[in-house]
């Protein structure tokens, strides 16, 4: 089966628990924390004020590494 290819290559390639498919989801995963930060960053002080938060909330939240992930997602 043509699916059942990519199944296998996923797994063929693991090592120590780790495999590509857990490497790409981690990597997609801070890429995702990064550009949200960006995004907030982006946002209006008016905007901001609406959600309850204040530019130094989020000039907290933009310094900290893309890798510090409170949600661990």
């Amino acid at each position: 089966m043509k699916g059942q290819t990519g199944y296998v290559l996923a797994h063929r390639f693991s090592f120590h628990g780790f495999s590509l498919r857990h490497v790409w989801e981690k990597v997609s995963g801070w890429y995702e924390v990064h550009r949200e930060r960006e995004l907030l960053a982006s946002l209006s002080d008016e905007a901001l004020k609406d959600m309850g938060l204040s530019r130094a909330d989020v000039e907290h939240e933009v310094v900290r590494p893309f890798w510090d992930d409170p949600m661990h997602k």
